[in-house]
């Protein structure tokens, strides 16, 4: 199989870390990444304490700061479990692509990962039923 349409896991990982949301729009999932960036953003508007911060007249790094350590603990709780979450999504996702394409592309098994004979349609090492691919797929 060609690296044309691989996604690389590492990567989207990365993306993920740095925000929730990148690494499944790397992905070009969509849907899935705007799920995660709201997710955040609920949580960020919900248990964030609002007026904590007059931007016009408290805009200094040592105000965002302050605002920043006095936030809830549940708040960070969620942050890290959301961005945990999120990475595992993004490497799950990723991986599962590059399976799904090796599948299409008929070159190995999603379950045992060994080459696959283009004439069945089922791994002749493990047993697993295989989808046919249409030939307009191809």
């Amino acid at each position: 199989m060609t690296d044309k349409g691989r996604k690389r896991p590492l990567l989207a990982v990365v993306l993920a870390f740095i925000f929730p949301g990148l690494g499944h729009f790397y992905l070009r999932k969509w849907g899935r990444g705007l799920l995660w960036l709201g997710l955040l953003f609920v949580l960020s508007v919900v248990f964030v304490v609002t007026g904590a911060i007059d931007p016009v007249t408290q805009l200094s790094i040592e105000a965002l700061s302050s605002s920043y350590q006095s936030r809830p603990t549940e708040v960070t709780i969620g942050s890290v479990v959301i961005t945990t979450l999120n990475v595992v999504d993004a490497y799950w996702v990723a991986v599962n692509q590059n399976q799904a394409q090796e599948v299409e592309a008929g070159t190995t098994c999603p379950n045992c990962g060994k080459e696959l004979d283009e004439d069945i349609d089922f791994c002749h090492w493990c047993t697993t039923q295989l989808e046919p691919v249409e030939a307009d797929q191809q």
